[in-house]
């Protein structure tokens, strides 16, 4: 079996503290609280779904986090979370391009279509996007939200 998201979190921790890299040190401590608080919660061991989740959250958060920031006139704070952003995406899945998910997308619509009568439509939007998160999952792959979404509303316009 392979080593789990925490083990990789913990020996990337040591690594940064050797380098005596602040910000990556922080970061990755972040990530282990957020790991522990819920697996605490949870009382019982994460599954590595459960740990990515986690993360993509974390990921979505520092994101909302930079569009403030940016909003309010304090780019040296955006500048902050995107380093956070891409010390958490280390530990991710690499997330799919816009037209990797539309070509993903294309096919969950198409394999719909042929179980049905017709081409889904904007009324099926939540099936297709339950079937791509599927899909995306079983992969071992991840995309944000919010552009599954957007791509399902344009295959099905």
């Amino acid at each position: 079996m392979s080593e789990t998201l925490e083990v990789r979190v913990k020996a990337e921790t040591i690594t940064a503290m050797k380098a005596r890299d602040g910000e990556r040190t922080t970061t990755l401590r972040l990530i282990t609280t957020a790991l522990k608080n819920k697996a605490i919660e949870k009382r019982e061991e994460l599954s590595d779904a459960e740990s990515q989740q986690i993360l993509a959250s974390m990921i979505k958060q520092r994101r909302d986090s930079i569009e403030q920031f940016t909003k309010g006139g304090r780019p040296e704070l955006a500048a902050k979370e995107a380093v956070e952003i891409a010390v958490i995406e280390e530990f991710l899945p690499k997330a799919l391009s816009t037209e990797e998910l539309s070509v993903l997308v294309g096919l969950v619509v198409a394999q719909i279509a042929e179980g049905a009568a017709q081409k889904p439509g904007p009324k099926e939007m939540g099936t297709v996007i339950k079937a791509v998160q599927a899909r995306l999952q079983a992969d071992g792959l991840r995309a944000e939200g919010r552009l599954v979404s957007e791509a399902v509303k344009a295959a099905l316009a």
